[in-house]
């Protein structure tokens, strides 16, 4: 009876402590200039969906590659592999060139500009 007793306790302990996943979330980055708010908020519009956070998602990670700016904005206007295009209806020159400079401190990010949620 004595072990009986004891698994059911054990059984009630592991289905009552209730278990939260953790996520891990990184970095915010602190854009330091106004072309990089401006290119952070394009960003979380036309490309968080397929690179959160500039990590992989349907899209490879943005923020583990030092590509130049003009890299950058050769892609989002002729679009690379599944990526899409986006021509001048959808983005002015102004906005891919604020996003490329927004993309380009995802990879260079230092401890002082980025903050933790």
């Amino acid at each position: 009876m004595r072990l009986t007793e004891l698994a059911c306790v054990l059984v009630l302990a592991a289905c009552g402590a209730e278990q939260q996943p953790v996520v891990a979330e990184a970095p915010e980055v602190i854009p330091a200039t106004r072309d990089e708010t401006h290119g952070k908020h394009l960003f979380l519009k036309f490309c968080y969906q397929c690179h959160p956070g500039g990590s992989q998602g349907l899209g490879p990670a943005l923020d583990d590659k030092s590509l130049a700016e003009a890299a950058i904005r050769t892609q989002i206007r002729a679009g690379v592999g599944s990526m899409p295009a986006f021509g001048k209806d959808w983005l002015s020159d102004d906005q891919v060139a604020e996003i490329a400079e927004y993309v380009t401190t995802l990879h260079k990010a230092s401890p002082a500009r980025t903050a933790y949620r």
